[in-house]
């Protein structure tokens, strides 16, 4: 392997700060992936259904959106366990090592109470989506002829990524912190 393929290669995949949780997210971030490719096919299929045999379907447009919108929801997570958030380099990458090392610290502390207080507001979100007023158990629906519960399942896998969020930049915070790599 050249150098250049090798430093493309470690571009992509977890930073060690981000421990055996950033490894796991960068295993699993496979599965979105696919999913992207799935909404491609499906929409594929879509255009000819719709133009050469002039039967489209009703649930292309509404799962391809859904699997599109998985994927951006895991890449946050994804993002964060590579350390390819955004972040203001104009400052960041003229500071010495040392007070860019407390610079880590306090941005993944900061993400992590974010992240987290983005999770509580999710689960807000949550309970209208997933629970009818007198408790019973129903997801949100589309209201479209097909009525899928993507609606439902997005606001709850959202709740969770936020939840997974929080965690990542709490372990980056305490690794940055114990100086790990």
């Amino acid at each position: 392997m050249t150098d250049e393929e090798e430093v493309v290669r470690e571009e992509h995949t977890a930073i060690p700060e981000a421990g055996a949780f950033g490894r796991l997210v960068d295993r699993v971030a496979i599965l979105p992936a696919m999913g992207i490719v799935a909404a491609m096919a499906i929409l594929i299929q879509e255009v000819v259904l719709r133009y050469v045999f002039a039967a489209p379907t009703i649930w292309a447009h509404e799962t391809t959106v859904f699997l599109c919108a998985i994927a951006f929801i895991f890449g946050g997570l994804l993002c964060a366990s590579r350390d390819r958030h955004i972040r203001v380099v104009l400052v960041y990458d003229y500071l010495p090592a040392g007070l860019r090392r407390v610079f880590d610290i306090v941005i993944s502390a900061v993400c992590a109470l974010s992240s987290a207080a983005f999770a509580w507001a999710a689960w807000l979100m949550v309970q209208r989506a997933a629970w009818r007023p007198d408790g019973s158990f129903h997801l949100e629906t589309s209201g479209s002829a097909w009525n899928p519960a993507y609606p439902g399942l997005l606001k709850i896998l959202l709740m969770v990524a936020l939840g997974l969020l929080a965690i990542q930049f709490l372990i980056l915070a305490i690794n940055y912190a114990k100086g790990r790599r």
